[in-house]
């Protein structure tokens, strides 16, 4: 399975969760391209049999917390996701606030099934990463 993980980061914490969810992928057998956003091309991301996107957390302190400019433009020059399963993360350090359901609703709207949102506070993996690597297991 081909995996396109495209994320955006400041700090460096969203680049850390980025190679933590290629290594779930890798680990596995599964062919992983990791691509910061400014990098990536909408059109050969969406080749990929799943597509990760990633970003980190603005806002202020605990409110208005939201996905990167780049990464909404990202993601508003996808083609049609029809059928492609979509994974979407962040990195955070008080709250990610609704950024993920934010962001897999505007995948889901290109067509996407968003199976997963994980939340790294900045560079520890939630819980969920273990899960979404025994989901994977369990695929044939």
């Amino acid at each position: 399975m081909k995996v396109a993980i495209v994320y955006d980061s400041r700090t460096g914490n969203t680049e850390a969760a980025a190679g933590q969810v290629a290594q779930v992928y890798r680990d596995r057998g599964h062919e992983v391209v990791v691509t910061s956003v400014d990098k990536a091309d909408p059109a050969e991301a969406a080749t990929a049999d799943v597509l990760c996107v990633g970003s980190w957390t603005r806002g202020l302190f605990i409110v208005l917390q939201h996905a990167t400019p780049a990464t909404i433009r990202f993601i508003d020059a996808l083609p049609s996701l029809a059928g492609k399963e979509a994974v979407v993360f962040c990195s955070y350090k008080l709250s990610s606030g609704k950024l993920l359901p934010t962001v897999a609703s505007l995948l889901t709207k290109r067509g996407a099934r968003v199976s997963w949102q994980l939340a790294f506070k900045g560079r520890t993996p939630p819980a969920t990463l273990a899960q979404l690597a025994d989901s994977l297991r369990a695929k044939p």
